[in-house]
């Protein structure tokens, strides 16, 4: 008797990345469904930058493109595929490998020329930092008196 993981939405979410891939035309880039995996991503908001943390494991720096293009940020790259064991008769691979693709829309108040990232243990961390807010400028009225 084979033991086997109960995934039972695996079908239905094979299935919905199979109709993206269609309505997108299939064309190899344009949102996550052409990807082959997509990253856990948190979005967090400062008062002066916001700050978009991606999980990356096994993926390397230089092999990470990050492009900022009319307002859309876009994270690209490929998480290479290790040796995996056959044994007994059965393969397990539950991690997942790879090309993956992100686009983020930014907000108007964000400054694409001040933007940085970094890499930390598998996690990708890009600051956004905004734009500084258009202050009314104050006009002070002197007295003709003087």
């Amino acid at each position: 008797m084979a033991i086997a993981r109960y995934e039972p939405w695996s079908l239905l979410h094979q299935l919905h990345r199979e109709l993206d891939r269609v309505r997108e035309g299939g064309n190899g880039e344009g949102s996550t469904a052409t990807a082959e995996w997509a990253p856990a991503v948190d979005i967090k908001e400062a008062p002066d930058r916001f700050i978009l943390q991606a999980d990356l494991p096994g993926v390397k720096p230089e092999e990470i493109d990050i492009s900022m293009e009319d307002g859309v940020l876009t994270v690209k790259g490929e998480k290479k595929t290790e040796a995996t064991i056959d044994k007994e008769g059965y393969k397990r691979v539950e991690r997942t490998y790879g090309s993956f693709y992100r686009r983020f829309s930014l907000p108007d108040t964000a400054n694409p020329d001040g933007i940085s990232a970094k890499s930390n243990h598998g996690v990708l961390e890009i600051v956004i930092p905004k734009r500084e807010a258009v202050q009314p400028k104050k006009i002070n009225v002197t007295s003709a008196d003087k």
